[in-house]
């Protein structure tokens, strides 16, 4: 049992440590102070029920320090059931100066988020950039793609998120870190050559690129994965144009979610596509995660049942703490910079919550915005 509990160890160490060798790969990009800006953009939103969030996005980016007529705002309401569209069209009342377009989505297929980006992509120019309601720009943000675009030939652009957490409360730190986590594993896996995560609340790419590779076309009824889906496809068809811009100027925030309940139905959404990825590596690495935590439950069950002793159990959570602390802490200096609050317990805590997340996942579908999805 115990060459077993090794081997997975083994595997899970060097898996890591490609990570954290691509991370390093990935060069830090500031762009030149004196870019002439050049790119129009077409900022794309779905939205759906963020009266509450809506107004700290519309106003990160009434203060984007890019040429107004170089970006378009193009809002698409979700069936929103609040007053969130109302809230928008008075903000487009008063801030008449910006390019501005509210549409209302219609539903083609399974996906709502898909059916909405869908649904503005026929108006928009040249790149899309879509990003989340919930989210706060970095005033930079614009300008360092345009910068990043200007000096590479690429059709499509990945950068970070992370979320803005209190130190003092463990649930936000906790999902802190696993979002860290998986920037971690985003950027290292671009820098081994295997790009195939992102997220659409800082994803950009060329209108053409997107119409060649088919749109959504292949998983159109999977609810999530607008993002990673249109990536993989992009990194099989034309690797050497998908690029990430790893950058602290165009770091987008986002809200960690307010309750356990959210948080695990978010982790079913995110999980619950990962079975369709297209990358090899990814699929691997998901199925590599999972084994190294469900291993340290079962070695934990083992030592109840006096087959592996506590020294050998904390040898195997010593040895992962120790990998997974490395690639932590690397992201996590380059996203905020700050105290890795509650690490000890949260990695305590995320063997289980990975396996629970996981098992749910395969047996069935979450709830998200007040609907309920099927796997």
């Amino acid at each position: 049992m115990i060459l077993l509990f090794v081997l997975v160890l083994f595997v899970y160490v060097l898996t890591m440590a490609q990570l954290v060798y691509g991370f390093g790969k990935v060069r830090p990009y500031t762009p030149k102070s004196d870019a002439t800006p050049k790119t129009f953009f077409s900022i794309v939103v779905p939205f759906r029920n963020e009266r509450e969030n809506l107004p700290g996005l519309l106003d990160s980016i009434r203060k984007l320090r890019y040429p107004i007529e170089l970006f378009e705002i193009i809002l698409v309401d979700d069936f929103s059931e609040d007053d969130s569209a109302r809230f928008v069209y008075n903000w487009r009342m008063e801030n008449g100066s910006f390019q501005f377009t509210l549409l209302e989505n219609i539903s083609v297929t399974g996906s709502p988020k898909k059916d909405a980006i869908a649904r503005a992509v026929p108006i928009t120019k040249d790149w899309i950039v879509t990003t989340d309601a919930d989210c706060v720009l970095p005033e930079n943000w614009l300008a360092t793609l345009d910068a990043y675009i200007q000096q590479h030939e690429l059709s499509m652009l990945v950068g970070a998120v992370t979320y803005t957490a209190k130190k003092s409360s463990f649930l936000q730190q906790f999902q802190q870190l696993d979002l860290t986590a998986l920037q971690g594993a985003t950027i290292g896996s671009f820098g081994l050559g295997l790009g195939f995560m992102c997220n659409g609340a800082n994803f950009a790419y060329k209108k053409s690129l997107f119409e060649s590779l088919g749109g959504f076309a292949g998983n159109k009824n999977i609810a999530s994965g607008d993002d990673v889906f249109l990536l993989q496809k992009a990194v099989a068809e034309f690797p050497q144009k998908v690029h990430y811009v790893k950058s602290e100027a165009a770091i987008v925030t986002t809200q960690p979610t307010k309750n356990c309940n959210d948080l695990f139905q978010q982790r079913l959404r995110w999980a619950s596509k990962t079975g369709s990825y297209q990358s090899l590596f990814g699929k691997d690495l998901a199925v590599m995660v999972f084994a190294m935590n469900l291993s340290l439950i079962v070695a934990l069950a083992c030592v109840g049942f006096e087959l592996l002793c506590w020294c050998e159990l904390a040898i195997l959570f010593g040895v992962k703490f120790i990998i997974d602390t490395i690639l932590l802490y690397k992201t996590n200096r380059f996203l905020t910079g700050k105290w890795m609050w509650f690490l000890l317990l949260s990695s305590l805590v995320y063997p289980f919550f990975c396996v629970w997340v996981a098992v749910f996942a395969v047996g069935g579908g979450y709830r998200w915005k007040g609907r309920r999805f099927k796997k």
